[in-house]
């Protein structure tokens, strides 16, 4: 492959056709080649960001293999670009492909802390932890420009709600204020998502998200201020990561988090063509390895989606797998107190902004 043809700072290097569309979109070669005569741009490869209005914010999560009832996402696709990132399907039901256009089209709920209040402040609400984000990063680079998890983050300080967060971006530690704050009242838990102690496989796994060295130093400076924090080592996969699960759950030990968790890889609907094109690209030369060893934690299948199995994978490799799991947390983390349960019980006396007397 020629260095030209791999899109930089992209995960994806294509637009995979979206299921639900009738008709397809595609790049010709005869249009290729009239843009490199006439010296213009055949794709600029710029991210737009798209405002749309949801009526609700808050989704049920009904996944068994999803450790959350409740979730919310202030932005659908996602700037990071991880190839092998599960919401890439979602992408679909907008009307957009779970390729490229996932990474540069992104949809912007302005709305969103007006509709959480809305949902706190509901009389038929009870409390129950809300995560930031179950689909996309809360703190992908578009969060920078418009506030959107900060402004959430103060609702749920307001009405004194519980929130967890999961993310790889070290923007986190711009709302330590917040997050602090809603710390004293056991009111928040962070994920911090690691995948490699490598910055080369950080760059093509993950191209747009803050470097090893950023997120490490993030744990830290949240743990140090009393913000507990879970590692998530997801996806381990065969032939790119697994090898370093020991030393990552050292490394995350070692910065402060009290836990970690972990998913094989799966590449259930339109990421296996994604990540097929994409590795073949990338590292052609351990390609047809990855691959068929994916293919042997899930059955001989690239898309596996049954409910309890999906995230751990069957077969020889899982089973690996899973070993230096139980390994590395008898090793690093025996010693750890428990991740903390968040607290329910303030919320219903903060429903209407204050506080009961009775």
């Amino acid at each position: 492959m020629k260095e030209e043809d791999y899109i930089k700072g992209r995960g994806a290097q294509q637009n995979v056709p979206n299921r639900f569309l009738q008709h397809i979109y595609e790049t010709r070669d005869d249009f290729l080649e009239f843009c490199r005569i006439e010296g213009e741009e055949a794709d600029k490869n710029k991210t737009q960001y798209i405002p749309v209005f949801p009526k609700t914010i808050v989704n049920r999560v009904t996944s068994p293999d999803v450790g959350m009832m409740y979730s919310m996402n202030p932005y659908q696709g996602c700037e990071h670009g991880c190839i092998y990132c599960y919401a890439r399907n979602t992408h679909e039901f907008w009307g957009y492909s779970a390729g490229l256009d996932f990474e540069r089209r992104i949809l912007v709920k302005k709305d969103a802390p007006k509709l959480l209040e809305a949902k706190l402040k509901h009389k038929n609400w009870k409390a129950e932890t809300i995560v930031l984000s179950g689909n996309t990063d809360c703190y992908q680079p578009a969060e920078k420009k418009f506030k959107i998890t900060r402004d959430c983050l103060e609702v749920f300080l307001k009405y004194r709600h519980p929130v967890g967060m999961i993310t790889k971006n070290a923007l986190i530690l711009r709302d330590l204020d917040i997050l602090s704050e809603l710390a004293k009242d056991q009111l928040v838990g962070v994920n911090i998502s690691i995948t490699s102690l490598s910055e080369e496989t950080r760059r093509i796994l993950e191209p747009r998200t803050a470097t090893i060295k950023r997120r490490l130093e993030t744990i830290k400076t949240l743990s140090e201020n009393n913000i507990p924090v879970n590692a998530m080592l997801a996806p381990i996969i065969p032939g790119i990561n697994s090898h370093e699960i020991m030393n990552l759950a050292k490394t995350v030990a070692d910065h402060g988090a009290l836990s970690f968790a972990f998913t094989v890889v799966r590449l259930n609907g339109a990421i296996g063509q994604i990540f097929t094109d994409w590795i073949k690209k990338a590292l052609p030369e351990r390609a047809e390895k990855v691959l068929h060893q994916i293919q042997e934690c899930h059955s001989g299948t690239l898309n596996d989606s049954r409910f309890g199995i999906r995230g751990r994978g069957e077969g020889k490799i899982a089973t690996q797998i899973h070993d230096l799991v139980r390994l590395a947390r008898r090793t690093y983390f025996k010693d750890k107190p428990p991740f903390p349960k968040l607290n329910k019980g303030l919320h219903e006396q903060y429903k209407k902004g204050q506080m009961k007397l009775f």
